[in-house]
Order: C-alpha cells, then structure tokens, then sequence
C-alpha cells in the first residue's frame, strides 16, 4: 500500500514526486510510456515565463510567478541547463502598444519585477534584427530558457534516489477503492495507494473519469515548431513575443539553452504529432514578422507538441469534487512548465492535510552531471585517466563521449532508447540528429543492455529501429 500515488511523469508529476520525496512517505509514479517527460514536457518552447501575462488573481497567476523563481533555485540545485535571457513582446501599431501596456499593469498586480516599455529606438537597440515596423516592446528581464525534459528527468532522478518508486509502462486502465483506498489497475499490474494525485497532462480528464464523475474537459492542442542550427542562434539573444491572442502566446523566436534557434507553435485542435507544410508555412510566416531574416535553410528538426487547454481558462488543482482523496493537477496550459515546482507545493500541502508529514532525516537534494564538453583540458584529462570512454567522442555535433552514453544508459533512470540517451546526454541532438552518431549509440546500447539489435528503440514502445535480419549470401 502506497500513500500517495502520482499518475502522469511529466513535469508536473516529476516535480510532485520530487517534493513528496522530502518526507517519510511511500510514493508510486505511475507512467505510461517507458520514460519521463514523453509527453508536452518534452515538445514545448521551453520557456519560463516571468509572470506578466496571466490574468490578476488566478491560479496561473500566482503558480507562475512563485515557480519561475523555484525553478531557477532548482536548476542551480541540480545541473540543469537554465538562461536568464529575459524577454521582449513586441508591438506593430498602436493596438499592440495598447495590450504591452495592459501586459505591464497585469505584471506589476502579479509581482513581476524590472518590466519596462520600450520605444522603437530602445527596441531596435537591444535587437537589432527584428523588423523595422515594430514600434516598442515589453522587456521582461526576468524571463528565462531551460531544458525542460532534463529538468523532469533530474526532479524524478532526485525523488528516486530518495525512495520514490517509478514505475514506467504502466498505463492507468481503471481505477476502484475499497475502505484502504483507491486500487489502480494498470497495463502491467495492480497497484494500492491512500490517496491519488492526477498529473496525467492531456489525459487528466479521462484519468479522472475513471473513478469520478466528469468535472472538467481537456482539449489537445497541437503546436508546431522549427528547431534552426546553431549558425542562427544570433538572430535573437532574448526570446521575442508577438502580442498574445485568445489562442495562446503566438509565434515566438527564442534561443535554447543547448544553442539553437527555435521557433513556433501554432496552435491547432489536434492530438496528432505529425507536423505539416500548412502548420510550419503558418509559423514560418508569422515568425519573419518579427525577425526577418531567419535561414529557415538552416533547419535541423522539426516537431509537434501537444498541449492541454481546459474548459474553466484556469489551472484546475483541487480535490475531485466526486472522489474524495483524489487530486487533480489538470488542465495544465502555458504558463505550466513555469508554475510546475509551486503546483507540485500545492500538491504536498494538500497531502499534508490527509497525512502527518516528516522530514526525512537524510536526504539527497543534490545532482552533478559529467559534461565533457564543458571541462578544461585538464578536468578531461583526469577523467580520461580515470574511465578513457570519456576519451572517445561518439556525437561530434554536441563533442558527446561514451563514457556519458554509457553513464546514461545505466543512471538512475537508465536510458532505453536512442531518444532516451539522447534527452540525457544530447547525443544526437545536433546538426546531423543523430544522422552520424545514431548507429553508434544503437551499438553501444545493445552492448550495455545485453539485448539484441531488433530491441533496440528510436523512443517509445513499437518504434525499433531494425525489424528483422537479412542474411546476404555473397557468391565468390
């Protein structure tokens, strides 16, 4: 018997399961897929929002700001790529300067600091590339980068090594109770557990279904991108916003942590994954107002993401009002991978009120990654010495060594997939995408997992990249 149990690991849930890792408690993550961040967590921009944009006194709101500044503290905590880049919401005409203006009063009521509004001239002289007919912007200093599947993956890898059971191909199928609590029955077993925290994403309201009453609707929404080689990283230095509408944040231009340029969504009602010419021509289009001159040429990747809307415009975090003991943290639109960390609080404060909670005596709050790229010539000499597969590089795009695939393959969440290894080391997430190095990481799993070449994965269940042997007889 469990005493809290999370379904869904995306960042949401990672972020739970790493708080209620602080305390004497037996937690399950119950996940579909066989790893973390497989779902909006890891096809999104990647940006964490200042606070500016949601509406005073919602949840949004408040989850927004108290996150940014949690997640800067727990990128430092545990080696997670993170940028203070700041950013810009520009204006074409005096409509737009008219919303930045209402941007900057929603900011200010929510406690966002060091807003200001910008004239043409300020603008063009802070980016220099962005078109001639913006008039002004929005500069939110305060806005950031990070890499939000390696912070889901250092959040859950923490909550594991402080006792939190993941549980990963276990895809909810029903859930009942009994006077003990809640029995969930998944893809590969049963599990018992006090009490539920629903984190599922764009499945909370089916998760929810299972057991209660409906209480809320999730829409999916598809959003596309560009992801642009490092040659355009210079295009913008701080991530650029158009003026938001009903349907989202708009069109951005952003660098990565890892050094790209991204660029997009859309938004279009959809579950689908697949991009499209009308999705990326829509984005490609709405992106050069902005910046004019991006190489579109210098693209490397292009890819969808689906995200959640709701149909009370808010946050839904509460206890179901037909299920007792059974929490849901749904609907988790834009700003959510921001107000993550101060969701998953509201979470613990909430098992707090049905369960006496202690602080473990000891624990792991810690993280340290190898990064040989980022060592001196010195550090990586003394590694080399030490294990010489830090010595080999294996990605020549992102000077990724075998010593980290292998660290990868066998961490405390190991790896099982090419797409796997590469959300934890950036083997293959360079200008070829794998093109060179893919085949390389194949072997290398095969060899550290002892598992043939038909089991290897690309990511998820089903995608193996070899379907059967040929056998070619050579006449000589």
């Amino acid at each position: 018997m469990y005493d809290v149990a999370i379904i869904g690991a995306g960042i949401v849930g990672c972020s739970t399961a790493y708080y209620l890792s602080q305390y004497d408690l037996k937690v399950a993550v119950l996940e579909a897929c066989n790893d973390v961040s497989m779902g909006t967590t890891k096809a999104n921009s990647a940006i964490i929002h200042a606070g500016y944009d949601p509406e005073p006194g919602t949840l949004m709101a408040r989850h927004n700001v108290r996150g940014a500044a949690m997640i800067k503290q727990l990128c430092r905590q545990l080696d997670v790529p993170y940028s203070q880049c700041g950013a810009m919401v520009i204006g074409f005409d005096a409509k737009d300067m008219d919303t930045i203006k209402t941007l900057y009063d929603r900011g200010i009521a929510n406690g966002v600091e060091h807003l200001e509004i910008l004239d043409r001239e300020e603008t063009h002289l802070l980016e220099p590339q962005l078109s001639a007919d913006v008039q002004g912007c929005l500069l939110v200093p305060d806005s950031a980068i990070v890499s939000p599947w390696e912070l889901a993956l250092a959040l859950m890898e923490t909550a594991v090594r402080n006792g939190v059971e993941l549980k990963l191909n276990n895809r909810v199928e029903a859930i009942s109770r009994d006077d003990e609590g809640f029995i969930i029955k998944t893809s590969e077993g049963e599990y018992r557990s006090r009490y539920i925290i629903n984190a599922a994403g764009i499945y909370s309201d089916k998760v929810h279904e299972l057991i209660g009453e409906k209480e809320f609707t999730i829409t999916k929404t598809k959003g596309e991108y560009y992801l642009l080689d490092k040659s355009e990283f210079t295009r913008a230095s701080r991530t650029i916003f158009q003026c938001p509408s009903e349907v989202g944040k708009g069109v951005l231009v952003s660098p990565t942590v890892h050094g790209n340029l991204i660029v997009g969504p859309n938004a279009e009602d959809s579950d689908n994954t697949d991009t499209t010419y009308e999705g990326l021509q829509f984005v490609r289009k709405a992106a050069v107002r902005s910046i004019p001159f991006i190489s579109f040429g210098d693209n490397i990747r292009n890819f969808a993401g689906i995200r959640a809307k709701n149909d009370r415009k808010d946050f839904i975090v509460e206890e179901s009002h037909s299920v007792p003991g059974f929490y849901n943290i749904a609907g988790i639109m834009s700003p959510g991978l921001s107000s993550a960390p101060s969701l998953a609080l509201e979470a613990v404060d909430w098992v707090g009120s049905k369960l006496e909670l202690h602080k473990k005596a000891e624990y792991c709050e810690s993280r340290k990654k190898i990064r040989v790229r980022e060592l001196n010539a010195e550090e990586r000499n003394e590694l080399i010495k030490k294990d010489p597969r830090y010595g080999r590089i294996i990605c020549r795009c992102e000077t990724v060594t075998e010593g980290e695939i292998v660290n990868a393959i066998h961490g405390v969440i190991p790896a099982v997939s090419i797409d796997g290894v590469k959300r934890r080391c950036n083997a293959g997430m360079g200008r070829c995408q794998g093109g060179f190095c893919g085949g390389k990481v194949a072997e290398i799993l095969v060899r550290e997992k002892g598992i043939s070449p038909l089991d290897v994965l690309q990511d998820q269940r089903g995608t193996n990249i070899l379907v059967r042997e040929l056998k070619v007889k050579h006449n000589v």
